[in-house]
This record gives structure tokens, C-alpha cells and sequence, in this order.
């Protein structure tokens, strides 16, 4: 229920003490632009729409706002899907457009006719995300006759969010009644996207789910040069919208404030992320999530991680400890400044280590008040390893084959092959690929509907296979996106090595490593990082070693004979 206080000084200051008075500018300023964003969570292209106004917002971040409305079929649940809906979507969408040709992902800029960029008929505000940047860079170039400034601070024990508005007109407005408008946002919600490739995990931004102030807003009577507004609401947030939990631990909720002349025209607005009281703790870093990593190829890692701030005094500075695999903690110092329950992504410098089969990753924080979330670990596997420079690729189409795509990129992160969208159904695709030794690739298939290709709409599948059969990966049941790394070798040889028929057996192994040649060798054995572990001679033909105190991983023997050499990979199970 919307509680509107009494604006005295003295209630004010009472009430509210860690609000502070007067946030407003008294000096002219330009607009700030308000991209409401019709989206929805079955809306193929709908994901590009978000990235266009992520990049917007990014290039303004002080004069840009975005509210995303979930309305229409697209935003229409389906059989488990969440209801990201709110009861204010449809009036507003509805006022944006007239007759056909109404689609998603569209939006408005200022609820403002942009003429020759409507969506549908003259003089609607509808438009195709194709027009949004070049409408938010006009508006924000504009003058406004009010200035907006907005703070808000959440209780976590009471749920009240409490939201204080000045405004000040720096010029006359011509509606004798301009209305100021709440919007609360919620950010950080997981759940399926269309087209946005993470299955489930999707990443929901800035999503609408209520008008603090109303549908179309509170009214403002005082709209000439010299006016000053000062206002102050509280709302109680449940514990859910529509079944979905509203954790503040986990969602960071934004409120976004303009003033309109009407139900249209946004004269301008402004916004700003909540902060929050109650908590427990006063110094209290703490490791929300760790970074999962594919298979890995080389003996080398970039962690990224996020911390959150759980305390009521600012972070502002930690001095973090990682290392993999029980080795030598590297130290990386973060500084920055994060208000309570706000994160960061840290991306910490590479870390090298030997690997293994199975690997450990362990990032740990400094003790404060509260130790139980100062650490957390990330293990991986290492990459499977093929004697192999070519691979073999068949795809068994569904019937809607415009949605499967695929790629291999290297070791470099650049795309070395990629194939689809494709156009028959039902089509079975195959093609032969070359490969360079000695390097990391991951191979990946996307389905842009997220239902993979197996399974009714057809039978579809697909392999990855090396050119003797052996399966790198296979299947056709992968939602948005299957994926595998590996790595591929082969021996190096020159023509004088061959005529000694030098051979490596078994290769995987699991310690014990038979080398033979038709001539007596030298032979070195190296980690990956060039770490030399062993070596010897041969004066029998043959050498038997045992490395089973290693530790898993691959590394390299090379072999000297009569002044020639040759290095192998061989791995270590």
C-alpha cells in the first residue's frame, strides 16, 4: 500500500535521517532519457533489444535509464516458465501504438513521437530497437525545464522501501498538472530467454514490477519556473511478484523517476539503485559466486568472481588470496567502493599451475565479522586429449533448422570454423574439418529456440567425431547450447627421426611410460610450464619410466638419437 508522509522539515529529518535534503540541481539541465522497453521472455530477438540498451546505457550511464515491461503473448508464460508480467504493462504499451505492425522487441524513448520512426501509425511512440540510440542521443541533447533526483533505501528486516523525489523547475511546464512517477525495478533475475542462449540462466535486467506512485503517476500542481517539489514514499515489498522470490541478497532493486506532462511526453526523469539498512554485520565482504570453468587445455586460469558487500560500512579495499591445486597463493588488491549489498565482478590476474585430472580452484577473503562466506572453490576437469588433426562433424536437422548454429574457436578465443543458420528441414549436414596441432578448441551448438534439436519437432542429433570414429562429443537433448573444449596432438617427427622407429607406449598412461627406439637415446621429461622432472639415457633400446608420483596432466618427452630430437605429448592420468 502507497503511504504518501507529510513533507515538513521536522517530520523530514525525524523520519528519514539517512536521506539527505535537497539532491536536486537548481541549475538547467538537459533531459535524461527513459527507454521503456517492451520485452518478453519468448521473444527471439528480443535478447538484442537488451544488448542495444545495455550499450546505450554503458555510453550514458548518468542520463540514461531503462525499464523493461514483460507484457504481450510474448510475455505470456508457457509450462514452467516465470511470469515476469505486472499489472501496469498493458495500459502502458497500449498507449504507445495504433493499428497493425506492432512487434518485439519495441519501446519508447520519453513516451515521445519520434515522426518517421513509428513502429505502426503517425504520431505513436512505438519504435523498433533499431531507432532507440539515435532517439535516446536526441533526447539527451535537449533542454528540460525540471531537474529529477531520486534516493531510496530498503529496511531488509521490514521490507519497507522508502523513496524520496525532489524535482525543480527551471522553467515553466505548459500542463498546469505534470505527474511524477515511481518505478520500482528488479535486477539479477534468473530464468529462460528466447534466443538468449543460456538455457534457463538468463540474466533479467532493470525488469518492471511496480509503479510506487500509480499507473500513470502522482500529480504535481506546481509546475512554474522557481517550483521545488519535495517528495517521500514508502512501500512495503512482498516477498514475491507473481511466485518470484524478491531476495535482496541477491536482487539489487533500482527505482526509476520522471515527470510526465500527461499520460505521454516524459519531460525527464532520473535514477538510482537502493541502499539498505538493517543489516547485521558492519564489516562483512562475502564471495557470492565463483566463475565455473570448461576443461581446460594449458596449465593456466583467469578467475572471475563476485563479491558482495553484506555489511553496513562501504568495502572499499580487500586483499584477495587465490591458487589452484594447493600451490602458492597469488595476492591480488582490489579497491573500490561498494555500498551495502551492491557486487562487483572482479576478473583476478592469470595464475599458472601444473594440472591434473581433476583441478581446484580456491579464492579466499580476509577475515571480518563474518568468516563463513570469506571463501569458496571452482574445480575442473582437464581437457580430453585426440591424436587427431581432423575431425568429422554431422548434424541431423529438426524441423526448424534456421535455429541450430555452431562454431570452433581456438585457443586464441578466434572462430576457425562455424556453420548454420541452415534452410531445409530435416537436412543432414556433414563436413570434414582440418584442425592445426598442438592447440585448445571448444566446439559449440546453439538451438536459438533453447529445445535443442532431438526432440519433437524430429529426430534430430549431431557428433563430433576424429577421423578413426572416436566420439569428442555427441547428443541432440541440449536446450540453448551443448559445448566441449579438448585439445588435439600430434607427434612431431622429422624424416631422420623416423628411420630410429622412436615409439611412446601407452599413451594416455597411467604411470608407467615404455620408450624404445632401434638405436640408444637420451631422453627429458617436462611439465608444461617447462619445469624439467626427469631424465637419462638408454643403452638397451628401451627405457621403462615410472611417473606415477606425478600428477596428472600432460607433458612433454623429448628424445635425443645420434644429435637428432623429437617432443612429444603425453599424458598422465
Amino acid at each position: 500500500m502507497l503511504k504518501k508522509l507529510l513533507a515538513t522539515s521536522a517530520l523530514m529529518m525525524f523520519a528519514f535521517p539517512v536521506l539527505s535534503q535537497t539532491i536536486v540541481s537548481t541549475t538547467p539541465e538537459n533531459k535524461k532519457a527513459i527507454l521503456e522497453e517492451f520485452t518478453g521472455v519468448n521473444c527471439t530477438f528480443c535478447p538484442q533489444g537488451h544488448a542495444i540498451a545495455n550499450g546505450i546505457k554503458d555510453n550514458n550511464p548518468d542520463d540514461f535509464f531503462v525499464i523493461n515491461i514483460h507484457q504481450g503473448g510474448f510475455a505470456t508464460p508457457g509450462a514452467g516458465q516465470p511470469d515476469f508480467r505486472t499489472p501496469f504493462g498493458n495500459a502502458i504499451v497500449n498507449q504507445s501504438y495504433s493499428g497493425a505492425g506492432f512487434g518485439y522487441p519495441s519501446g519508447t524513448v520519453n513516451r515521445k513521437n519520434f515522426s518517421g520512426r513509428e513502429m505502426t501509425n503517425a504520431g505513436t511512440t512505438a519504435m523498433g530497437r533499431n531507432f532507440w540510440t539515435i532517439s535516446s542521443n536526441e533526447t539527451i541533447q535537449e533542454s528540460s525545464y525540471v531537474n529529477l533526483a531520486v534516493e531510496a533505501e530498503i529496511d531488509i528486516i521490514t521490507r519497507e522501501l522508502t523513496v524520496h523525489v525532489e524535482a525543480y523547475y527551471t522553467g515553466d511546464s505548459p500542463q498546469g498538472t505534470n505527474k511524477l512517477n515511481v518505478a520500482l525495478l528488479q535486477n539479477n533475475t534468473q530464468g529462460p530467454q528466447v534466443g538468449g542462449g543460456m538455457g534457463n540462466n538468463y540474466t533479467h535486467m532493470h525488469r518492471l514490477v511496480h509503479m510506487v506512485t500509480g499507473q500513470w503517476g502522482a500529480d504535481i500542481t506546481t509546475t512554474t519556473q522557481g517550483s521545488f517539489v519535495d517528495e517521500t514514499y514508502t512501500y512495503t515489498i512482498p516477498a514475491n511478484y507473481n511466485g518470484i522470490p524478491v531476495d535482496f541478497y541477491e536482487a539489487e532493486m533500482e527505482v526509476v523517476v520522471f515527470m510526465t506532462e500527461t499520460q505521454q511526453n516524459v519531460i525527464s526523469g532520473n535514477g538510482a539503485y537502493t541502499t539498505y539498512t538493517g543489516l547485521s554485520n558492519t564489516n562483512d565482504a562475502a564471495l557470492k559466486s565463483l566463475e565455473q570453468f570448461d576443461d581446460q587445455c594449458a596449465g593456466s586460469i583467469t578467475p572471475k568472481f563476485e563479491i558482495q558487500n553484506v555489511g553496513s560500512d562501504d568495502l572499499t579495499s580487500l586483499d584477495i588470496e587465490y591458487s589452484v591445486n594447493g600451490g602458492t597463493p597469488q595476492v591480488y588488491n582490489w579497491t573500490g567502493s561498494l555500498t551495502s549489498l551492491l557486487s562487483d565482478e572482479i576478473e583476478l590476474p592469470e595464475i599458472s599451475y601444473t594440472p591434473q585430472s581433476l583441478n581446484e580452484l580456491v579464492i579466499t577473503l580476509p577475515n571480518d565479522d563474518d568468516v563463513t562466506n570469506n571463501e569458496d572453490n571452482s574445480e575442473f576437469n582437464l581437457a580430453d586429449v585426440f591424436v587427431t588433426n581432423q575431425v568429422d562433424l554431422t548434424i541431423q536437422l529438426d524441423q526448424y533448422p534456421g535455429e541450430t548454429t555452431w562454431e570452433i574457436t581456438n585457443s586464441a578465443g578466434g572462430v576457425v570454423f562455424s556453420g548454420g543458420p541452415y534452410g531445409q528441414a530435416n537436412q543432414l549436414v556433414q563436413v570434414s574439418l582440418s584442425l592445426s596441432n598442438d592447440d585448445c578448441y571448444s566446439f559449440a551448438i546453439f538451438d536459438a529456440f533453447g529445445d535443442g534439436i532431438c526432440c519433437g519437432y524430429g529426430n534430430g542429433f549431431y557428433t563430433l567425431e576424429t577421423s578413426d570414429g572416436t566420439e569428442i562429443i555427441g547428443g541432440g537433448a541440449f536446450g540453448s547450447l551443448d559445448t566441449k573444449v579438448f585439445s588435439n596432438y600430434e607427434t612431431l617427427s622429422t624424416p631422420d627421426f623416423d628411420i630410429y622407429n622412436f615409439s611412446i607406449y601407452p599413451n594416455p598412461t597411467n604411470g608407467i611410460l615404455n620408450l624404445s627406439a632401434k638405436e640408444n637415446f637420451e631422453y627429458q621429461v617436462f611439465s608444461l610450464q617447462g619445469k624439467k622432472i626427469t631424465q637419462g639415457e638408454s643403452n638397451s633400446l628401451s627405457k621403462q619410466l615410472d611417473l606415477s608420483n606425478y600428477n596428472s596432466g600432460i607433458y612433454l618427452v623429448k628424445v635425443n638419437i645420434n644429435g637428432v630430437s623429437k617432443t612429444q605429448k603425453i599424458i598422465l592420468k
